[in-house]
């Protein structure tokens, strides 16, 4: 007996992710384009990678809760978990932004955006969890 091709290898669940991806790329986009630098510090980037991480563990950790990861859910999660929240979060203009800042001798000032944006981005994602459950809850009851 054949074994079942993997996930990420059905096309199916490939679109939903290139689908997902692209509005999240772009909706990351409009927000960049749409929300200047202050005093030179990339914000609208980090508020993005920030708000995304609250809201992955948010869906990640409701949709567990709420049953297998099979139907509906599994598709929720690969469109709007790894397509929208994956194209909408960008550690790679994390990277390049603190770069960027230590290139213009900021260095303590691009030590603290990376270092913010990495903790700050755990907590959200831990809030996004803890709010997860409590919705949960009060949905069951």
């Amino acid at each position: 007996m054949a074994e079942a091709r993997p996930l990420h290898l059905r096309l199916p669940y490939l679109g939903l992710a290139v689908l997902g991806g692209t509005l999240g790329t772009a909706a990351r986009e409009a927000i960049s384009l749409t929300v200047p630098d202050l005093a030179g510090i990339p914000v609208a980037i980090l508020g993005i990678n920030i708000l995304g991480a609250f809201v992955l563990g948010l869906l990640l950790a409701g949709l567990s809760r709420l049953g297998p990861d099979a139907g509906v859910r599994r598709r929720v999660r690969i469109m709007l978990g790894t397509g929208f929240m994956g194209g909408f979060t960008t550690y790679s203009a994390l990277a390049a932004d603190t770069a960027g800042l230590l290139g213009e001798d900021r260095v303590e000032v691009g030590v603290l955006y990376g270092l913010a944006t990495v903790v700050i981005g755990g907590l959200a994602t831990w809030a996004g969890i803890a709010a997860a459950l409590v919705l949960v809850k009060r949905s069951a009851r």
